[in-house]
């Protein structure tokens, strides 16, 4: 792996040298200033959070996947002991709205989710009504009293079946179950297709999945009569828009709500959406007048946390006799489950979409995606979100077409990438791509990876009977979501900025707010390396405060791997007119031009001048003070940005597996997984592998172990831990990472984003290497999760 100074040292494309300080903390691998909490078990997590006459809530959740409700008997659970109230949705209806998504798209049909239902159930696990109680386990206790008549419903769980004609449908005003079609036409595929020397047809599956963040959902909300004040504090990843949407769902006014996320334990997204939990408890607050708490069960995780991916997908791709893809044309149903969540509706659209072509040149795009909705847990954002799902069929169509023209793999892609020197490059889905260096990181991974001799090795194994196989995967995203107005143009209801306050105080330390919403990542390091970086501090003077809507004003949240390309830019904007406006108080102090000064090391000097100068602690003690200020300049010291992206930023990267499949039991031994990222410059290296860690853990789960099932009443049969395989660390490969760096031209620290990476680009590595493991029985596909029994009947199919 590269050194720290190789990683984080190069300047982004553009800069003037001089032109910011030298970088002290900026590539460096700082060790993690929020884990010392988390060591010492001193970590603030919301079920440590009491308060005085807290009351308990929990949930009666449907067992049924599609029913009607007709009847809810709460008097048994009233009379238990303990019990404060007892709430249906009948009697929330005046009161709550129902939710809506926050991403609809151009002509969508848009059913609503109400917060508890009176209606219908339309997924196991749907919310029904809600006891509340002195103590937790009283109200667990309570909800088995609370009696509820069920009308059973015919159900749909699979999106394919739920567009056939005659469906049940999930929704009466989506009779047919399609909640949109998104379509993206480049060029002519039939053209290309009757064209090409070969065309390549394949059905490939996506499979649901549970998030399984460590720590499950919870809220706590707690209301002041007398002040018209609601404090909610919530495990997510969004306290911002979890403040927008309460107000909106409420009725309150949004100046008197305040959303605190305390220490979150893991969200990859299911943590990011305003869920009906949200507006129960703080209802129950405001109606009972005292703090309410509810902790998700790990039951109640399974089917109420949004799930992710999904997805059935019919792939067309051209290629000439030379191996270049000439057209693609994806045939795609998504199911949405039975409700849009806030994101969901532009996950397997919008987001997939503009994947579509990889880091490949490829002229013709054919895309239509179906959104449908079905009687299962909603679908949403889940680590990559889209990109993993549209990665994961451009790399496995460049294996079938490798295959199919005895090409190695390698040399494949070699051929259809886009070439450095076409940056910025316009795909055909349409997606700019700012930087790229597509080869390179392919030549550094095989490099890694020993790639001959892996070939050499494989040969000669299978004259002995053994079976190991290499996948490749090379995958271009796009992080930091934005600009805003392009947002609004795909129907996304909010923003793409992100804000920040930077304040020094007359010490000469800093504060820095971020509306970013660290849930893990390691914002208090990463953010504060840029500003000290910046100010010449050391890295102890600089304290970051985020994820407390009272704290810091305005934020859009933690996804889309946006933290450091946006929410670290903001830092970078806000301290810059930190400076300046230091830089004004330095010259007046000194009695020269601004121009005559230059900073560096957290020193104001006159050019040519070694004995001229005042020290940035100095100029923060006399804005302050206001004693010798520059006329007309007001005291104080703090800068706000609101930075709106003007572009997305697209980080690449290449990974490749090493597998062994044992063809008499169907085991497959992850040897390797080398992993070669590129995400413009690496603020922290040590961060930056940690990031790629986690990402490859949830990438190989769900290429190898993970996946949800249904039985034919829309019950999990894969409901906890026991049947859902989640990788533990035994099952972990020899994980070898590294980093080209090609910086982003679209912001001044060339940043681009790391934290989906792991994840997109490790799924289609794996599933290619078993795959190429089994190429001597005539295997050309596997579906996933590559568990020993479907990897062992497909064997015995190729042999029968």
């Amino acid at each position: 792996m590269k050194t720290d100074e190789q990683v984080g040292g190069e300047a982004p494309a553009g800069s003037a040298p001089g032109s910011r300080p030298a970088h002290r903390y900026i590539g460096r691998a700082v060790k993690r200033r929020e884990d010392l909490p988390h060591l010492t078990g001193r970590a603030r997590f919301l079920d440590d959070l009491t308060l005085p006459r807290l009351v308990h809530a929990s949930i009666v959740r449907s067992p049924l996947a599609h029913a009607r409700v007709v009847a809810v008997d709460t008097t048994p659970a009233l009379a238990h002991p303990g019990v404060v109230t007892v709430v249906t949705g009948r009697d929330l209806d005046a009161a709550v709205k129902p939710i809506v998504a926050n991403w609809i798209l151009p002509g969508m049909k848009a059913p609503a989710r109400p917060v508890l239902v009176s209606d219908k159930a339309r997924f196991v696990g749907d919310a029904v009504a809600v006891v509340v109680a002195e103590g937790r386990q009283v109200a667990a206790d309570a909800v088995r009293a609370v009696r509820v008549e069920y009308e059973e419903l015919p159900l749909v769980t699979n999106q394919e079946l739920a567009l056939e004609q005659g469906a049940p449908a999930v929704h009466d005003d989506v009779p047919d179950n399609l909640a949109a079609i998104w379509r993206q036409t480049q060029g002519d595929f039939g053209a290309a297709a009757a064209a090409a020397a070969i065309v390549i047809r394949q059905r490939l599956v996506n499979q649901r999945l549970v998030p399984s963040a460590m720590e499950p959902r919870g809220v706590v909300a707690d209301y002041e009569p007398a002040t018209g004040g609601l404090t909610v504090w919530t495990t997510t990843q969004a306290p911002h828009l979890i403040k927008r949407f309460l107000a909106e769902t409420l009725g309150l006014p949004e100046h008197r709500i305040r959303v605190v996320a305390p220490d979150v334990g893991g969200g990859f997204g299911s943590k990011l959406h305003f869920y009906p939990e949200e507006a129960l408890i703080a209802h129950l607050s405001i109606r009972l007048g005292r703090p309410v708490k509810w902790i998700e069960t790990r039951s109640e995780s399974f089917v109420a946390t949004n799930h992710g991916r999904d997805h059935v997908e019919d792939l067309e791709v051209a290629a000439d006799a030379n191996g270049r893809i000439t057209g693609l044309r994806y045939r795609v149903c998504a199911n949405l489950g039975a409700y849009l969540s806030s994101m969901g509706p532009g996950i397997p659209t919008v987001n997939f979409a503009l994947m579509a072509t990889g880091t490949y040149q490829i002229p013709v795009v054919d895309l239509e995606i179906k959104a449908v909705l079905t009687n299962t847990t909603p679908v949403d954002t889940y680590r990559g979100a889209g990109r993993p799902e549209a990665t994961y069929q451009i790399e496995r169509a460049m294996d079938l077409v490798a295959r199919r023209l005895s090409m190695d793999p390698a040399e494949l892609r070699r051929r259809n990438y886009v070439k450095s020197s076409s940056f910025p490059y316009t795909s055909a889905a349409g997606l700019t791509h700012d930087s790229g260096e597509y080869e390179a990181s392919l030549e550094r991974a095989l490099h890694n990876a020993g790639y001959g001799d892996l070939r050499q090795r494989q040969a000669e194994l299978r004259g002995e009977g053994r079976y190991i196989g290499l996948g490749i995967s090379s995958y271009v995203e796009f992080c930091g979501l934005g600009p805003s107005r392009l947002l609004g143009l795909v129907g996304l209801g909010r923003g793409g900025w992100e804000s920040a306050t930077v304040r020094a105080h007359p010490s000469g330390q800093v504060t820095v707010f971020s509306g970013s919403s660290s849930h893990g990542q390691g914002h208090l390091t990463t953010f504060a390396q840029i500003a000290a970086d910046q100010l010449g501090l050391s890295i102890d003077d600089v304290v970051i405060v985020e994820n407390d809507t009272a704290r810091v004003q305005f934020g859009n949240a933690t996804y889309n791997s946006r933290s450091m390309p946006v929410g670290g830019i903001a830092i970078l904007r806000a301290v810059d007119g930190v400076i300046a406006k230091a830089t004004r108080i330095a010259a007046h102090l000194l009695e020269v031009d601004v121009a005559d000064l230059e900073f560096s090391e957290g020193r104001f000097r006159v050019r040519g001048f070694l004995d001229r100068e005042v020290t940035f602690a100095a100029v923060c003690r006399q804005a302050y003070l206001g004693h010798n200020l520059p006329d007309g300049m007001e005291p104080g010291l703090e800068e706000k940005s609101f930075y709106d992206p003007s572009g997305l930023t697209t980080p690449f990267g290449t990974h490749i597996a090493v597998v062994e499949v044992d063809v008499e039991t169907g085991d497959v031994i992850l040897e390797r997984l080398v992993a070669v990222d590129d995400c413009g410059t690496v603020i922290n290296p040590l961060l930056a592998a940690g990031q790629v860690h986690g990402g490859l853990a949830q990438g190989i789960g769900q290429a190898m172990w993970e996946g949800v099932e249904y039985d034919d009443r829309g019950r999990m049969l894969t409901a906890d831990f026991r049947d859902y395989n989640i990788p533990k660390a035994h099952m972990m490969p020899v994980i070898e990472t590294d980093h080209t760096v090609t910086p982003s031209p679209l912001n001044p620290l060339g940043v681009k984003g790391l934290g989906e990476a792991g994840t997109i680009g490790s799924v289609p590595a794996v599933v290619n290497a078993v795959v190429d493991a089994l190429s001597p029985f005539g295997i050309v596909h596997l579906d996933m999760p590559l568990h020993p029994e479907r990897v062992w009947r497909a064997i015995q199919a190729a042999k029968a």
